[in-house]
């Protein structure tokens, strides 16, 4: 792919509801097609996961996705995805994971036999590799135990296949919190890239097998570590809008390995995703509120496909129980995109969503359009090496943060200014070849992780 061979001829043809490759599943459902739909994503109240309550904890989240698919037949919405995102058990535990999984496509083909309704569901498997320390990413029995999470998820009704996948989480964590760039470079460049090709490839045989759809990655254990820190005054934001940048390439290469999207909603990278490959993207933003907060709250929707709430459990409010209520409020956010669609307003929408936000926090404007297109460009210039992408969105990010600052667009209180300029040294520092940065870092972080498991001598 040559650096001006993106999917989409400039940043102002990247737009809700609209991929360069759409992506039809389940029961009829297209996705990127030029409607952006909902998806809800749902989850058990605070409960016991165990053999004695695998009945109850069926019963809850067939009554979660019936009430779900009420909603939406109440108002008139025609398609719709249902996210089941396991939880630990349910992956730790493959049958259950699937029991759980066959008990939801159920639900949904009767909602289409009686209603008409179409839906799909995406299966998300929980990475439990990350619970050994240090975590054995190839080898080993949890490796087994997920991938046939994913078999048997796929066999009982799972329409699209996800994973929130964390390798390199055990070098970024610990330098997230010390605030080292140079340790989160490592972390993205080095070993999460690795690992996302060994872990796809898997994925999706395991999707092209049972004729369902490989969706895609998110680097949430990373970027919206750094921004939920952040938020929390425990890391500069200028710290967290770079480390946005940065989990973008080692997410693309799902995609690289043959996921079509929908990406995965915690992905806010996604945009960047789909300027290079023109895949469909779920995103989540204001509507998520009930699982985080985020500074992303409109401008996470410029480029989505699906639109997402990230996650609610399954409590009752005045309004009803909040997936289905969370299932209203998707539909109604949906709705306005779509009738800006249809009159040939998405753009002024989608430039309205931007505007709100871009220049409240260095985080969202990361995700403005502009910056989205250029930071696709630029990896796709920086060619096939994950290392080189990593660099090259690293010295993109600062020239980005410090542009908005000179020209007063992102105005910065002092301590994220010195943040700033630490980080331009730190980047003007870092090495052209991995190889150099992993001998610097290696004495540091060695202890944290198993080089055999990433594919290093």
């Amino acid at each position: 792919m040559a650096a001006n061979d993106l999917a989409y001829a400039s940043a102002k043809d990247l737009c809700f509801g609209l991929s360069r490759y759409p992506v039809t599943c389940g029961r009829g459902v297209v996705i990127g097609g030029g409607k952006v739909l909902p998806e809800v994503n749902f989850t058990l109240p605070p409960m016991l996961i165990r053999a004695d309550t695998m009945r109850e904890v069926c019963e809850r989240f067939r009554e979660m996705a019936r009430r779900i698919l009420q909603k939406a037949v109440d108002l008139g919405q025609e398609a719709l995805v249902l996210e089941f995102e396991h939880l630990y058990e349910l992956t730790l535990e493959p049958e259950w994971g699937a029991q759980v999984t066959a008990q939801l496509k159920e639900v949904q083909d009767e909602f289409m036999a009686k209603h008409g309704i179409r839906s799909a569901l995406r299966v998300t498997v929980a990475d439990i590799r990350e619970k050994d320390r240090p975590p054995r990413m190839r080898t080993g029995k949890l490796l087994e135990i997920m991938l046939r999470s994913f078999e048997l998820c796929a066999a009982a009704g799972a329409d699209i296949l996800s994973i929130e996948s964390t390798g390199g989480k055990e070098v970024s964590d610990k330098a997230l919190l010390e605030g080292n760039l140079e340790g989160i470079v490592y972390a993205l460049g080095a070993l999460a890239p690795r690992d996302m090709g060994f872990l796809w490839e898997r994925i999706v045989e395991i999707a092209l097998r049972h004729r369902i759809v490989p969706g895609g990655d998110t680097a949430c254990g990373f970027a919206n570590t750094a921004m939920q820190l952040a938020h929390q005054n425990m890391l500069p934001k200028v710290l967290a809008s770079v480390v946005r940048l940065l989990s973008a390439p080692r997410s693309l290469v799902a995609v690289e390995k043959g996921a079509t999207g929908p990406l995965k909603d915690c992905g806010y990278e996604n945009p960047i995703i789909k300027a290079i490959h023109g895949v469909p993207a779920s995103m989540e933003g204001k509507s998520s509120a009930c699982a985080h907060s985020s500074p992303l709250g409109n401008i996470a929707a410029c480029a989505c496909d699906l639109w997402s709430n990230e996650s609610v459990q399954d409590v009752r409010l005045l309004g009803g129980y909040s997936p289905e209520v969370f299932a209203e409020i998707l539909i109604y956010d949906c709705r306005l995109m779509n009738t800006a669609l249809a009159e040939g307003s998405g753009g002024f929408l989608r430039d309205l969503m931007a505007r709100s936000d871009r220049h409240l926090d260095p985080q969202a404007l990361m995700l403005d359009p502009e910056v989205v297109y250029e930071a696709a460009r630029r990896i796709v210039a920086a060619g096939g090496d994950g290392y080189t992408r990593v660099l090259a969105m690293a010295r993109f990010a600062v020239e980005i943060l410090r542009g908005a600052v000179r020209d007063g667009k992102v105005p910065l209180p002092a301590r994220e200014m010195r943040w700033l300029g630490a980080m331009e040294r730190t980047v003007a520092d870092l090495p052209e070849s991995e190889e150099e940065l992993l001998g610097r870092l290696d004495p540091v972080y060695r202890e944290l992780f198993v080089r055999s498991e990433y594919g290093l001598p």
